[in-house]
């Protein structure tokens, strides 16, 4: 079986190895490769396995490419693949469901605990100085905050969200969860409805993918509900948030910070309206990424290949 991977270098810039695909056939990797129809179609040329990560594969690419049997997204999320078109063609769709859910639970925490602790600025001030000059023998000049006690709302309850919630448990903090189909879990959390999520939550985390009725979730409307001077996560998908609403509300005070990790339009455009807000914390879509949970994604990535290639697909998503 001919491989093709047409954009590896965000899973594998360079410290992973992409030897385990070697096994199934002739291999071609690719670090990116441009969004141009007529270049994808040449890419994949006549390789019956395409693996992706945000490369879009349209209807009209997989009807212009009669060779693909397979198609792999190195990601949970899988929008950018038409699975209708694929599916009339037989194909199966499978993505790595599982891989980050540490990680991005991890990186939560680190957005969360800037916000209480400004350890970054404070950092920066001690090296600028101000410490040196201060009266006291400690110097702060941002409100601190601590967790205990607070309420986090999770928008999401799936692997990630409950993982969220556990962290959340460890900090003695109440957790409320919404979820539009209440998941099986051990977890100690309050399910609510959203509208209750929104006026109880002191910081809000998202962990729902985005489709249409998720899309800008959180919107001018949504966030008059919210308890003022609430906090909101964000490290599923950018456009779960109507980012100028977001920007008003950050400016107001009504929402007192933000941190995202991801944005409507990636990489981030110099006109997005949180670029602005000094109350707003940004990452550059790098929640996901540690070494181990990218080792992960590549073992599960291969497997799906297997197990497809031995009768018996697994994470398949676009089929019955």
């Amino acid at each position: 079986m001919k491989v093709v991977i047409l954009d590896g270098v965000c899973e594998n810039p360079g410290d992973l190895s992409w030897k385990g695909f070697e096994k199934f056939g002739e291999v071609t990797v690719y670090d990116r490769t441009p969004d141009n129809k007529e270049k994808i179609i040449e890419r994949i040329a006549d390789n019956a396995a395409v693996i992706v990560n945000k490369v879009a594969i349209t209807r009209e690419i997989i009807e212009a490419c009669p060779s693909i049997e397979y198609i792999g997204v190195l990601a949970t999320g899988y929008n950018i693949v038409d699975t209708a078109a694929a599916a009339e063609k037989g194909i199966p769709v499978c993505n790595i469901p599982t891989y980050g859910t540490a990680a991005v639970a991890q990186h939560v925490f680190a957005l969360l605990l800037e916000v209480c602790q400004h350890v970054g600025h404070h950092n920066k001030v001690v090296k600028e100085g101000k410490w040196t000059v201060s009266e006291d023998f400690c110097f702060w000049d941002y409100p601190l905050t601590e967790l205990g006690g607070k309420t986090i709302g999770i928008i999401g309850f799936g692997r990630i969200g409950q993982k969220v919630a556990e962290i959340s448990k460890a900090f003695n903090m109440n957790v409320l969860a919404y979820d539009k189909q209440v998941p099986l879990t051990d977890v100690d959390a309050e399910f609510v409805t959203l509208a209750e999520l929104y006026e109880r939550a002191d910081i809000i985390s998202l962990h729902c993918p985005l489709f249409d009725d998720t899309r800008e979730l959180i919107n001018k409307s949504s966030i008059e509900y919210m308890r003022d001077g609430v906090v909101i996560i964000n490290t599923s998908r950018g456009g779960l948030i109507n980012e100028k609403d977001l920007k008003c509300a950050l400016d107001s005070g009504k929402v007192s910070y933000a941190a995202v990790d991801v944005v409507s339009n990636e990489p981030i455009r110099a006109d997005n309206p949180l670029l602005s807000c000094e109350n707003c914390i940004i990452t550059p879509h790098i929640a996901w990424a540690p070494k181990e949970s990218r080792q992960r994604l590549m073992d599960v990535a291969i497997a799906n290949l297997q197990c497809f290639l031995d009768g018996e697909p697994i994470n398949v998503v676009n089929f019955n």
